[in-house]
């Protein structure tokens, strides 16, 4: 790896906008970095990236069958679909959150080496995720031409539907990465906080479902209207266009003030490690 990657941050304090300067110019280490944690996490395992499938097809076939032969829920396209577009959206927002949220815990030795601007690891992030996020999309194509669906104009939107849900997984990643190095406990605290938020989001069941008098949550909800918009792209359901606004404006506030909490404290992250 080239040396002036590692150029060491000027000492004193930053800029939001000179310290994302320096991420810019480190560019290439989020993509090395996402290079390494695939290697890793992939390494001497037969199915190499096909393992990403396991967990959201596990899912699926737990809420097919549970809302389908228990529950007996009817929607207008099959559940399968409509299921698999949610789980999409929230596997790739809780593996931002989760690989995100402890990237600072998880290298400390390299911290401790290197001069870099720290924000680049949990920016790697969502590299892996969307390599991951990549092969589910892959598999949800081929069961949209399956179910003979199709796939509608709408799709040209997907880039920034994508990029809404990297905003909306950083925007807690980040906050929980700062986070958790002065307070420890968070880093056992989110696999829970993950498990529970599944409950709150229609990952697997219509927003139909949710009574009206607490249906405002949806309209401070990102997660909920990121998906919202795969399931208007991909099955054409239909979505409301202030609620998204609303959504979007809350995950970006929190994403703007993540950014400058990391910023204003990573000098500190040596010295908490």
């Amino acid at each position: 790896m080239e040396r002036q990657i590692y150029k060491s941050i000027r000492g004193g304090r930053q800029s939001l906008l000179g310290y994302l300067k320096s991420v810019y110019e480190a560019r290439n280490l989020v993509w090395s970095f996402a290079v390494r944690d695939l290697k890793i996490q992939y390494a001497q395992t037969y199915l190499g990236l096909f393992w990403s499938l396991v967990q959201p097809l596990t899912g699926l076939i737990i809420f097919n069958f549970f809302f389908q032969r228990v529950i007996h829920l009817k929607l207008q396209v099959p559940y399968a679909v409509f299921a698999f577009t949610g789980i999409m959206g929230w596997f790739y927002f809780t593996a931002l959150v989760g690989q995100a949220g402890t990237s600072l815990m998880n290298n400390q030795a390299l911290i401790k080496k290197i001069q870099f601007p720290r924000l680049v690891l949990p920016l790697s992030k969502a590299l892996v995720g969307l390599v991951e996020f990549s092969i589910s999309l892959m598999l949800l194509l081929i069961m949209l031409l399956v179910f003979g669906m199709g796939i509608s104009y709408k799709i040209i939107f997907l880039p920034l539907v994508v990029i809404a849900n990297v905003i909306t997984g950083l925007s807690v990643g980040i906050w929980l990465s700062a986070l958790t190095i002065r307070f420890r406990d968070l880093h056992h605290l989110i696999p829970y906080l993950i498990g529970f938020g599944i409950w709150l989001t229609p990952v697997f069941y219509p927003t139909t479902m949710v009574p009206e008098a607490y249906k405002w949550i949806y309209y401070l909800h990102p997660v909920a209207n990121v998906i919202a918009l795969y399931r208007w792209i991909f099955i054409g359901l239909p979505i409301d266009a202030l609620q998204v606004a609303c959504s979007f404006g809350v995950a970006v506030l929190v994403f703007i003030s993540g950014l400058y909490f990391f910023v204003r404290n990573e000098k500190f992250v040596a010295d908490y490690l």
